[in-house]
């Protein structure tokens, strides 16, 4: 994965806007942030639950390790782009827009899959 392949799966979320935090790219849904993009480090952040943060960072430890300090007890997850497929940055893309959407934003898009 490559920042720009990060980019395009994250504006592809319903809503999906690019802004800007603390010098880096980020992504929001009605305002929210629900990814980042650090591309001098290779890596993305996303908000996971905390079970679904657990079972990734379990099954894909190369790929999935939480973020420092109180973010990472509060979800957020950084993701290793030069490490991670497209299908697994998806759905962890996926769950965090889910995660950060008003739920009838996120029942419309349930509806649609």
């Amino acid at each position: 994965m490559t920042p720009d392949d990060a980019r395009r799966i994250a504006l592809s979320m319903p809503e999906a806007m690019e802004s800007a935090h603390m010098g880096h790219p980020d992504f929001r849904v009605r305002g929210k942030i629900f990814a980042t993009l650090w591309p001098d480090k290779d890596r993305a952040v996303v908000r996971l639950e905390p079970d679904h943060e657990a079972m990734l960072m379990e099954a894909e430890p190369v790929f999935f390790t939480p973020a420092a300090g109180a973010w990472g007890r509060k979800g957020w997850t950084n993701l290793a782009l030069g490490a991670v497929d497209e299908a697994t940055f998806r759905s962890a893309v996926t769950a965090s827009w889910r995660a950060t959407a008003p739920k009838r934003l996120a029942a419309e898009f349930e509806k649609r899959l």
